[in-house]
């Protein structure tokens, strides 16, 4: 039987407890957000207060913040807070044994079908849940900091836990319009931390044995990997405390370079230095040049290990630890994917060195990762790793379908990253326009997933790591749309910018929400737009507006880009679905034969003199002439009704 959540408690107000507080209220749920002493309820009320009326500031939020905020009331009463609740989520510090009384308190407060979750992020939900006479009731809910900005929750089972509360908590996730990824198996650091620790530790072992320094390790990671940050600078970010405790609590070894800091009192940035200083130095100053001569595949190798651990367990599949990876560690491609574009031969073949020389535990290969090497499943150029790529390998980065109206819906899944355009993601888009059934195809929609842009440009993290010749992705991406046999529209809501603006102007439609922004930026990089960017934009606005948009890399509004001619409409918000739609079903139920006959003759004779262009219009008259669609057309224009065409 499904159970009903509608009231919500949060237990402990500190940032991740008014940070899930506040995202459940804007999610519609009463919440009541308790504390144990009223000054810790009171700054954990205000810091949510602050962060609601920001969201209203910057248009983030759909609705009246007095709302969102009266339906959030405190308390410091453990009964009063609890006592009404259809879900309790627990987020105080990490201290099994506080935890382990609150849950036992908990429980005796609540009915019996209240569903406790904790938000641990490191113990596991069966060991807190211990103390409970019904351990069936109590889940993980571990959201990411701070939980309004980030999208990943991971939804862990304990060992008891029933399965009806993991789908209950799975759906409560779900509705906060977060991305759930479950956890199967309660093991200590879920899927995020247990892939994301040999990041940071790996280079700590390096350093201690005078094999690398911090800022030959991070230039490393980001220059040459593309990682959003350095390993150390990460470290650093999350403070060298939390590590050190978080290994220290499961009895795993720590690199001496963080116990040191961590002895003297150098947490990171929190404490104005760690591994690099923050108040008397210039904090952190790694260059791209600095990474030279460090291994990467030591500290990926490890990582790749980690998630194939995961697998091999079934703690969680490949495409879930992908995801998490992205969305909860920010990591540019998911740490499967890393390991099949690596190639797993190679990873295993580095593990089983480093094991043989050192004998350390971390370095023994995963049961799942040996048995795909040994099965010849060693990643995408052999055909098979973590993935099946025998016909083109899955959709990472959007997602697809065709409605029963022939629309081909198209989506740019990277909203942790505004949508940009990775080589992968342009590549997965090249595919399905060549590979899709163009009969079963009336038209293609693009958008991209949220409502923060459509596609902020090229995934910059790429382009210190890409050849030139990968570079040239976005190119083919854009040619395959403009080619399309098929009309497209692209809608656009939010940033339109570099490779996403060239994407656009590939398109036979634009509709955009009137908030939207549009521009070619590539030239406060160094660069120029590619994809076309710069001859299908002069071809719509000539090319004085052109060189002003590319000469200056602003963007300008929606408005004025329809008022320029490179959108077709800009609308409110309220009415842009249905405006999209309009355009929608007048293509989808058109003539499909003159429909892909104009967008050729329209497309082709753009690039024909003149008198070459009429001719081919007049030769496509002339066979459309013939059609059945054109007969039905005159017949349904004779009779006064709606055509049916096939």
């Amino acid at each position: 039987m499904g159970r009903e959540i509608d009231t919500v408690a949060v237990l402990g107000a500190g940032s991740m407890g008014h940070g899930i507080a506040e995202v459940a209220a804007i999610a519609g749920y009463d919440v009541t957000l308790r504390d144990i002493e009223e000054s810790y309820v009171e700054d954990g009320y205000e810091q949510l207060e602050w962060s609601v009326g920001k969201l209203a500031e910057k248009g983030q939020l759909d609705q009246d913040p007095d709302a969102v905020l009266d339906r959030v009331r405190t308390t410091t009463d453990l009964e009063a807070a609890v006592g009404d609740a259809d879900l309790v989520v627990e987020a105080i510090p990490e201290d099994l044994e506080m935890k382990r009384d609150l849950f036992a308190d908990v429980e005796a407060a609540t009915a019996a079908d209240t569903i406790l979750a904790t938000n641990t992020s490191s113990l596991r939900v069966t060991d807190i849940a211990a103390e409970t006479e019904h351990p069936e009731r109590v889940c993980g809910m571990h959201f990411f900091n701070p939980p309004v900005k980030m999208d990943l929750v991971e939804v862990v089972s304990g060992e008891e836990t029933d399965d009806d509360v993991v789908d209950a908590a799975y759906g409560f996730v779900e509705s906060l319009d977060k991305t759930p990824v479950l956890v199967r198996k309660d093991i200590p650091e879920f899927v995020v931390n247990n892939v994301l620790v040999p990041f940071m530790e790996e280079p700590g072992w390096m350093r201690d044995a005078g094999e690398a320094d911090v800022r030959q390790a991070d230039a490393a990671m980001v220059y040459r990997r593309g990682y959003p940050m350095g390993p150390f600078e990460l470290a650093d970010f999350g403070g060298l405390d939390i590590f050190v405790h978080t290994r220290e609590q499961w009895n795993e070894p720590v690199p001496e370079c963080y116990r040191s800091l961590v002895d003297g009192d150098d947490l990171g940035r929190k404490t104005g230095e760690g591994f690099y200083d923050y108040e008397d130095g210039p904090g952190v100053d790694y260059e791209p040049g600095d990474g030279e001569g460090f291994n990467t595949l030591r500290v990926e190798a490890r990582m790749i290990n980690e998630a194939a651990r995961l697998v091999g367990q079934d703690v969680a599949d490949p495409e879930d630890i992908d995801i998490a990876m992205r969305l909860g560690g920010g990591l540019p491609e998911g740490t499967c994917r890393t390991g099949d574009k690596l190639g797993l031969g190679r990873v295993l073949e580095k593990l089983e060195t480093l094991h043989e020389e050192t004998g350390a535990p971390r370095y023994e290969p995963a049961d799942y990762l040996v048995e795909l090497v040994e099965s010849g499943h060693t990643g995408e150029d052999a055909g098979r790793g973590f993935y099946d790529y025998s016909d083109g390998g899955p959709y990472h980065y959007i997602r697809h379908e065709i409605d029963e109206d022939g629309v081909l819906r198209v989506v740019f899944d990277r909203e942790e990253r505004l949508n940009a355009l990775s080589d992968d993601m342009l590549n997965e888009i090249d595919r399905l326009l060549k590979t899709v059934d163009t009969d079963e195809v009336t038209c293609v929609t693009f958008e991209g997933a949220g409502d923060r842009a459509f596609s902020a440009g090229a995934d910059i993290t790429g382009f210190t790591t890409a050849d030139a010749t990968d570079l040239m992705a976005v190119e083919d991406a854009v040619e395959t749309i403009y080619d399309f046999e098929r009309p497209t529209i692209a809608k656009i809501d939010g940033l339109c910018l570099g490779g996403g603006f060239e994407i656009t102007m590939a398109c036979d439609i634009r509709l955009a929400t009137e908030g939207s922004r549009l521009g070619s930026p590539e030239i406060n990089l160094g660069l120029i737009p590619g994809g076309g960017g710069t001859q299908r934009l002069v071809r719509l606005v000539g090319e004085a507006r052109t060189k002003e948009l590319v000469f200056r890399g602003e963007q300008i509004s929606a408005e004025k880009a329809v008022d320029w001619g490179i959108l077709n409409r800009a609308v409110p918000e309220s009415e842009f679905e249905e405006t999209v739609e309009a355009f929608v079903s007048d293509i989808a139920n058109g003539p499909q034969t003159a429909l892909k006959v104009a967008k050729q003759v329209i497309n082709e004779g753009q690039d024909a003199s003149l008198k070459t262009a009429i001719a081919m219009e007049s030769q496509a008259f002339g066979l459309l002439s013939t059609t059945d669609d054109m007969l039905e057309g005159v017949e349904a224009f004779t009779h006064d009704r709606d055509p049916d065409f096939e």
